[in-house]
């Protein structure tokens, strides 16, 4: 660790004549390459037998990819759509994060061919396939990818008469990546030259919580802005290519952006995680370690909450996750202070240098916009702007929303001008409708702290305002451990109450009904009472909760598209179990406060 983790924070503010709060970095963004792809092919080019990815094949051992092979097929396949007149139309990929995803990714990118990369559950969980449907609709690729034949159902859903490719040709209509490519022509090298930062790279679509899925246009420009931002407050990423062990999907920004980027730009290695914050799954989380033992850990507090008791109990395991471990990095919601203490536990039992750090951002900003590039020792500090970031701290009601100007954000959506013209200001600033305060008043440098989304707080019948994003991570934290996600509830009641997610070896002491045992029922009364404890009025605790044995789903909008739990979602979708919070008398499912 010869270069320093992060480069320290020089940041201005001033007041504009609205009241608004003008916060930017003073460090001028560098001269950067146009996009991620020219960082990729200079980079195979200087370490071609460098390992780029590598993932489990049907026999449980690594099938890698080098950085030269990835390069020879990303150009074939660039051909290959060259040879088909389909260089101009978006590729659409159904399957998730694998070697065939990562190639064709690259060599849509080559040629200038947006890449619509869309979430596996849509394709998998889906009974009518509907969202896809209206991807495919608003987008119209040219190109359709899928793994294997387990994806046969969605693929008939979109394909048409598109153009289908497969990793074994096993959807019906499929050609394989080998008899779709072809010995590169100049054509291809000419075209990578042509491209522009503003040319699109990447339509990303959000839940669609709210309705049908919005398509951010996601351009080489803003991605690789967003790389090169990084780069200069991670001073250590160019004389250390990062190895990441990461299972974050490459359909949502945080994995397919920040992470898989970081990768392409910097040389790194990316060893593609078959674990999830699941119960039957993070113990292959565990398994990887031992081979990745990785330099850098992206994951959301889900994750940790699953990750972090396996380490506990298997010092070789913690080991193998710390012991190259430069930087534990969390988003897309905040991390509950006792489980960043425990990690921090982890650490120094194992002799760990390794800091916990946060970023803030959306997938409109793809993604990162601010970040705590310095020493930070609570969790719901979102750091400061990163440079070239512009944000603007408004006033809303009674929180402050932050706003974003830059050259990493979103020139709007596709096809919805609509929605394009909604989501600026009159000063050009992105609404991103997330609230925000200062951590020190009197310290801009302090950074930012994070009050959750301004559309999820409610009233109760009392008048008073429950601020989920501050009370959930206090409700979570209380747990000590026990939960792993909450949805407050109570709109237009007199108490605050919630639906919650126990952690893996906790949810089998919950039976068929949705009963808590004895045991758990009075481990989550104490939980109750501890938050209780700390003080503060009505919209500060909670009296009532109930355990959710269904994990949040996204193919119903119960996760938004920076990955966290969708409050009001969740809360409609399962309306009949949030009724019974406020049952009389309590049914025998509710926890209720002693």
């Amino acid at each position: 660790m010869s270069e320093p983790t992060f480069t320290a924070p020089r940041i201005t503010a001033e007041r504009g004549p609205d009241g608004r709060l003008l916060l930017r970095s003073a460090e001028p963004l560098r001269e950067h390459a146009v996009s991620v792809v020219h960082e990729f092919r200079a980079r195979s080019e200087t370490h071609p037998d460098r390992l780029l990815a590598a993932e489990r094949d049907a026999s449980g051992g690594w099938a890698r990819l080098t950085w030269g092979e990835a390069r020879e097929q990303a150009d074939r396949l660039a051909q290959g759509l060259l040879d088909r007149g389909l260089a101009d139309r978006p590729v659409m990929v159904l399957s998730g994060n694998s070697r065939l995803h990562l190639v064709v990714l690259l060599a849509a990118m080559t040629v200038g061919a947006p890449v619509v990369p869309t979430s596996v559950a849509y394709s998998l969980q889906s009974a009518d396939h509907a969202k896809l449907r209206a991807m495919a609709e608003l987008a119209e690729p040219g190109l359709v990818v899928a793994e294997d034949a387990s994806f046969a159902a969605a693929v008939t859903a979109v394909a048409g008469d598109r153009a289908v490719l497969s990793r074994d040709g096993g959807v019906p209509g499929a050609t394989t990546p080998e008899e779709f490519g072809a010995a590169p022509s100049p054509e291809v090298d000419r075209r990578c030259a042509g491209l522009r930062r503003d040319d699109v790279a990447k339509i990303l679509f959000t839940s669609g919580s709210t309705g049908a899925p919005k398509g951010v246009l996601t351009t080489h420009g803003m991605l690789m802005a967003n790389q090169q931002q990084i780069r200069q407050v991670w001073p250590f990423l160019e004389a250390e290519p990062p190895v990441l062990l990461d299972w974050l999907p490459w359909s949502h920004t945080f994995g397919g952006n920040h992470d898989l980027n970081m990768v392409l730009a910097h040389g790194g290695t990316l060893w593609i995680d078959d674990g999830r914050p699941a119960p039957a799954l993070v113990g292959r989380t565990v398994r990887n370690l031992a081979d990745a033992r990785p330099t850098l850990y992206f994951n959301v507090p889900a994750g940790y909450a699953a990750l972090l008791p396996e380490l506990e109990r298997d010092p070789a395991a913690a080991r193998a996750f710390l012991s190259r471990l430069r930087l534990g990095f969390f988003a897309a919601a905040a991390l509950p202070q006792q489980l960043w203490d425990r990690l921090e536990k982890l650490a120094a039992e194992h002799g760990s240098r390794m800091r916990m750090t946060t970023a803030w951002g959306l997938t409109e900003t793809a993604p990162a916009a601010t970040s705590a590039h310095f020493p930070i020792t609570r969790s719901d500090v979102l750091g400061v702007p990163l440079p070239g970031v512009e944000l603007a701290l408004v006033p809303v009601g009674e929180k402050q929303e932050v706003r974003v100007r830059g050259p990493n954000v979103t020139p709007g959506y596709h096809r919805r001008p609509d929605l394009t013209a909604a989501a600026f200001d009159e000063e050009g600033f992105f609404r991103t409708g997330d609230a925000v305060t200062l951590a020190d008043p009197g310290d801009v440098h302090a950074g930012l702290l994070f009050r959750g989304r301004i559309a999820e707080d409610f009233k109760l019948s009392t008048g008073t305002f429950v601020s989920v994003g501050t009370l959930r991570p206090r409700l979570v934290s209380a747990g000590q451990g026990l939960l792993t996600d909450a949805v407050l509830c109570g709109e237009n009641t007199e108490q605050v109450t919630a639906l919650v997610w126990l952690r893996p070896d906790a949810a089998g002491q919950v039976d068929d009904d949705g009963v808590p045992g004895a045991a758990l029922r009075a481990e989550l009364a104490a939980t109750l009472q501890r938050l209780a404890a700390e003080g503060g009025g009505s919209a500060q605790r909670v009296e009532r909760l109930l355990v959710l044995r269904e994990p949040a789903q996204l193919d119903a909008g119960e996760i938004t598209d920076k990955g966290y739990v969708n409050q009001r979602a969740v809360r409609e979708r399962r309306a009949e179990l949030a009724g019974l919070l406020a049952a009389d008398p309590v049914p025998p499912q509710v926890v209720v406060r002693p």
